[in-house]
């Protein structure tokens, strides 16, 4: 009887490097098992721009769940860090299968689960990957940290409104984009609120630069942006702990200011009357708040999240 061999590849970016390093992966799976008599290959199961730290992957839980389905006895993984960079997923699922006889051959470990020293190894080993990791992410925290010293931006301009990167990385006007740019301040100063211009740009289908929806938020988050008069400020986001989602800067971590670091889209006049509008409303939209409190205002929190919830106004 055949053993049923699947395959499990994984990258943690979308960049083309990254790609072709999947697809090498698959290839070289695919040619290993071609001619062997004694093995059925399934095929194999792959991730695309998903950290190794999280169970939550598309392939890998659909792998598991053949493997739960009795589809499969064998998984075949380049290294403990393709498959799982965090410990306790990778003691987890390796003892969930074993459970159920299916093993997994770490190959760059010569590693098998099903094997008498299996988990020991495996324990070892997963704490080293993913110290190794951690070690990855404080020098890439560090790398930044230099560059933002240095004055070196580090923007993807493809989540940007208004500028595009030359070759030597330097913001340019895209100036299809920077007529949009200077609408939303005109547009501003003439009167109009965040919600009122997302709302006519929905209407007219005017391009978001990720293809979706204008928000109020949108209007406001680029109404507020240093960039569009020419500064940079550098780390308005930081990492609290590696592998965490990025938080505002309110002072934890230095930031760092460039004047006239490229081109403006709006003039310097423009964007402070625009800064002293915004303050205006915020502050009179904070009296409004302290006026209108109910018997339940600040009482009712949120069953899942603990944070509390608050009346919202929807305007048709």
């Amino acid at each position: 009887e055949k053993i049923r061999v699947c395959a499990y590849a994984r990258v943690s970016t979308m960049t083309e490097k990254q790609q072709d390093s999947l697809t090498n992966q698959q290839s070289y799976y695919n040619h290993f098992y071609q001619n062997k008599k004694d093995v059925e290959f399934i095929g194999v199961y792959y991730d695309q721009g998903i950290s190794g730290k999280l169970a939550k992957r598309p392939g890998f839980q659909q792998m598991l769940e053949d493997c739960r389905a009795g589809k499969i006895d064998v998984i075949h993984t380049k290294s403990i860090s393709r498959f799982a960079r965090n410990t306790e997923v990778l003691l987890t699922v390796s003892r969930e299968l074993k459970a159920i006889q299916v093993d997994i051959f770490f190959e760059e470990q010569n590693l098998h689960t099903l094997s008498n020293e299996g988990e020991v190894m495996l324990t070892v080993l997963a704490s080293y990957a993913e110290e190794e990791l951690r070690s990855m992410s404080e020098n890439q925290l560090w790398a930044f940290q230099k560059k933002f010293q240095r004055g070196e931006l580090v923007i993807n301009t493809k989540r940007f409104l208004g500028y595009d990167k030359d070759e030597n990385g330097e913001l340019i006007i895209n100036p299809k984009e920077a007529k949009i740019v200077k609408r939303i301040f005109s547009l501003y100063l003439s009167g109009m609120g965040g919600h009122s211009i997302a709302k006519l740009f929905n209407k007219e289908k005017v391009p978001t630069v990720d293809q979706k929806q204008w928000h109020s938020t949108t209007v406001l988050n680029i109404l507020k942006n240093e960039k569009y008069k020419g500064d940079a400020l550098l780390q308005k986001y930081y990492f609290a702990e590696i592998n965490k989602k990025q938080r505002l800067n309110k002072g934890q971590v230095q930031q760092y200011l460039i004047r006239d670091n490229h081109e403006a889209i709006v003039s310097r006049d423009d964007w402070d009357a625009v800064q002293k509008r915004l303050q205006q409303f915020q502050e009179k939209h904070a009296t409004a708040n302290c006026l209108q409190r109910y018997p339940l205002s600040g009482l009712l929190k949120c069953e899942h999240c603990g944070s509390t919830l608050k009346r919202q106004k929807y305007y048709k």
